[in-house]
């Protein structure tokens, strides 16, 4: 429709007396542009607000009365957002990557309304707020040549919480089942192996009470119950 310029600018005026045709023209054709602009800014209006900007007598008035209202209460809104960002504080108590992500809400609130923040930035705000236990990490962070994104950031950040846990001893549970079942399997192949080792050098010999002696006649030298290792023959 072409009618930025009417809250833009200011209405044409003039000193001319008579005024001339061109002149004359080149007001109407503002007043009607005046109007079209008010009617489709009112017609955009909520039906409690219409009624309040309807007393204003050209678009330009409007407009400029309510950028007034809503522009401060939007640039409040963006104060309070940087406010929780800078205020956030992380602690050792939670885990580090659930932080990172609570702190990406302001950022992204932001971005929504129109704040531009580099990923540098970013980057820079969540290292520099980790705790006083991670500050050789935070070191190691700052001094890489190689520049990382957040996806980057974040693997780091999980990685090193995970050696962190590790040297604690805090082992995952599966894990820990896992040791369990290994260090009772010797135990039991140990015992298994003492009774096939016990089967394997004589598998065929009696046990027990049920051991007879040998019946019958040596063949050799004709000796009854006599082996063939105690035979002289």
């Amino acid at each position: 429709m072409n009618l930025a310029h009417v809250v833009r600018e200011e209405a044409p005026k003039t000193n001319e007396n008579p005024m001339s045709k061109e002149t004359m023209m080149t007001i109407e054709a503002r007043k009607q542009s005046d109007f079209l602009c008010e009617n489709y800014i009112r017609n955009r209006l909520d039906d409690t607000l219409y009624d309040i900007y309807s007393s204003y007598n050209s678009a330009k008035e409007v407009w400029e009365l309510l950028e007034k209202n809503y522009k401060t209460e939007k640039d409040g809104a963006k104060k309070f957002v940087i406010g929780k960002f800078h205020k956030y504080a992380m602690v050792d108590s939670k885990i580090v990557i659930k932080q990172v992500e609570e702190l990406q809400i302001p950022i992204h609130e932001l971005l929504t309304k129109g704040c531009f923040i580099n990923e540098h930035f970013q980057l820079g705000a969540i290292i520099e707020k980790l705790t006083p236990s991670w500050k050789d990490f935070k070191i190691y962070l700052k001094h890489k040549r190689r520049e990382m994104s957040m996806k980057d950031l974040i693997l780091r950040l999980r990685v090193e919480e995970d050696h962190r846990k590790g040297d604690k001893g805090e082992v995952p549970v599966m894990e820990a089942k896992a040791n369990v079942i290994e260090t009772s399997k010797p135990k039991f192949q140990k015992n298994k192996g003492k009774k096939a080792a016990k089967n394997y050098a004589n598998p065929h010999a009696p046990k027990g009470k049920d051991f007879k002696k040998i019946k019958g006649v040596y063949w050799v030298c004709g000796k009854s119950r006599h082996k063939e290792q105690d035979c002289r023959h």
